[in-house]
């Protein structure tokens, strides 16, 4: 059994001033098309009944849970394409700025549980509260995907020239006091048990920006899959979904990642 699995951030619900992107963006995961989907940045998404997310769901074959934010952020929500694997939906129910939707389906290998996050964007600090409230969720003995916009650098890079080229506004997002690079939240979740997926088959390429809009990034990793140790035993391929629409669809690529859950 191969299970695709794919993370998005959308921004802004797919509709700006410029218009509806939902076209686009459903092109893209359609392009992909995973068994499993993480969104982030689904604003006026649960608007008029969830219409617009009905739209998007119906177009891509796929099933919605869909957790809205306790603090005015944006909501996520995890896909589905089998709805019938679905044992269980939830929330991580914890102050975060945007929020944390939590599925668990099941697959050959046994239950998966699969969790959508966007941390917050403006600092570090508290960046770090939300990855620690995700980070119980790291069973070794599990099969648990996170996967999101995390906002944050990884520690694994020299970021140096990246920043360099960011504006002093958005370059301070990522730094501490003193100036050090910020990589608290990925590292508080990597120190719980949860692996970098495209880290470990070798293509952490960047996530933003795209050629729709970005000026906010500059090349940068923000867009992970990460995994207990099951899950990455069982991961064959990882990559950030460039070209196409993808180019303006959103200011973020998606990121996927497959799996090989054979049993034998």
């Amino acid at each position: 059994m191969a299970l695709t699995v794919m993370t998005y951030n959308i921004r802004n619900g797919g509709r700006d001033s410029r218009g509806s992107r939902l076209d686009a963006i459903t092109e893209v995961v359609t392009a992909h098309r995973p068994d499993v989907l993480a969104l982030q940045e689904l604003a006026h998404f649960p608007r008029d009944g969830g219409r617009r997310l009905r739209q998007l769901a119906d177009a891509v074959g796929m099933r919605p849970h869909l957790v809205r934010s306790w603090l005015g952020g944006q909501p996520v929500a995890v896909l589905v394409r089998n709805a019938a694997a679905v044992i269980s939906t939830g929330r991580i129910r914890r102050p975060f700025h945007h929020a944390a939707a939590e599925v668990t389906v099941a697959t050959d290998r046994g239950p998966l549980t699969v969790i959508s996050t966007h941390l917050y964007p403006f600092s570090g600090g508290r960046r770090r509260w939300e990855a620690r409230w995700l980070a119980p969720r790291a069973d070794r003995e599990r099969m648990v995907l996170l996967m999101g916009d995390l906002n944050s650098l990884d520690p694994w890079t020299d970021h140096t020239e990246r920043l360099r080229a960011l504006a002093p506004q958005h370059r301070s997002r990522h730094l501490r006091r003193g100036g050090d690079v910020d990589t608290r939240a990925v590292q508080v979740l990597a120190d719980a048990g949860f692996v970098d997926l495209c880290r470990q088959v070798g293509a952490a390429d960047h996530t933003v920006p795209t050629g729709y809009a970005g000026h906010e990034f500059s090349r940068m990793r923000l867009d992970y899959i990460l995994g207990t140790e099951p899950v990455a035993r069982l991961v064959r391929s990882c990559r950030v979904g460039s070209g196409g629409a993808a180019e303006t669809a959103s200011d973020h690529y998606p990121v996927v990642a497959s799996l090989d859950l054979t049993v034998g």
